[in-house]
């Protein structure tokens, strides 16, 4: 049983997947569960930006449209429909990941993070990714920009000025990881949308160069945010009241 939440993480999550579910972006990945499907997409995304990837995925499927399909392919095939995307060990790793899952499960790519990170090219991150977004389990997936976000939001230290003190930066990975664990609603369909969404503030708000708190959405619970200057507003001082003109004296 996860610890409790407390009212920071309660608001946080609402904040975020409030957003999230607002201004998420459609990613093709984001429409499916297929467990292949997701692999494929986040061992894409290791070290590649998502507009790279939007151009290789469909296409990548549309060629090895289930993991049967890519054990039965030859490495030079693999090769060649992975080319331009970079990082090659990323496809000879998925080709051998593949045919390792149709001879050791079924074919059935594993639902349990402990199984899946013993898979070739598969990390803490990329089984907690799979099980969240294939499975909709209540797991953390902790990648660079997740643990930007939740270092800046609850692990800066007192008194760092964001831009220069690099929050959070003294706290440790297993620190960060097992907050991020309490931050998971518990709900699968919530975790899968929580996890979405810190990963999206991460890449487009709370960015490595910039942290963009004046248009932040869960700035009112974040320990950098707080300590930033107001953001200014609209003027709601209050006015004189009104006062009609004196009426124009009649020359005399």
């Amino acid at each position: 049983m996860p610890p409790k939440s407390t009212p920071e993480i309660l608001a946080f999550r609402r904040r975020l997947m409030r957003w999230f579910r607002r201004t998420g972006r459609d990613l093709p990945w984001r429409r499916t569960r297929d467990p292949y499907a997701v692999l494929v997409s986040e061992v894409m995304l290791q070290q590649t930006q998502v507009v790279r990837v939007t151009e290789y995925y469909s296409r990548f499927l549309a060629r090895f449209p289930s993991l049967e399909a890519l054990a039965l392919a030859r490495p030079a095939e693999v090769r060649r429909s992975w080319a331009g995307l970079g990082y090659y060990r990323r496809a000879a790793n998925l080709h051998r990941m593949a045919r390792l899952v149709v001879r050791e499960h079924a074919g059935q790519v594993p639902l349990d993070p402990s199984v899946l990170v013993t898979l070739p090219g598969i990390g803490r991150y990329t089984a907690g990714a799979v099980a969240s977004f294939a499975y909709e389990q209540r797991v953390a997936a902790v990648d660079t920009n997740v643990g930007r976000v939740i270092r800046r939001a609850f692990l800066t230290p007192p008194g760092a000025w964001p831009a220069r003190a690099r929050p959070g930066a003294a706290s440790t990975e297993q620190e960060t990881w097992a907050l991020a664990e309490r931050l998971v609603p518990r709900a699968g369909n919530a975790a899968w949308t929580f996890n979405q969404a810190i990963m999206e503030l991460g890449a487009l708000v709370c960015t490595a160069r910039v942290a963009r708190c004046e248009i932040c959405p869960v700035r009112p619970v974040c320990q950098t945010g707080r300590r930033l200057p107001p953001i200014p507003g609209p003027d709601r001082s209050p006015r004189p009241p009104f006062a009609a003109p004196a009426p124009a004296r009649r020359a005399r």
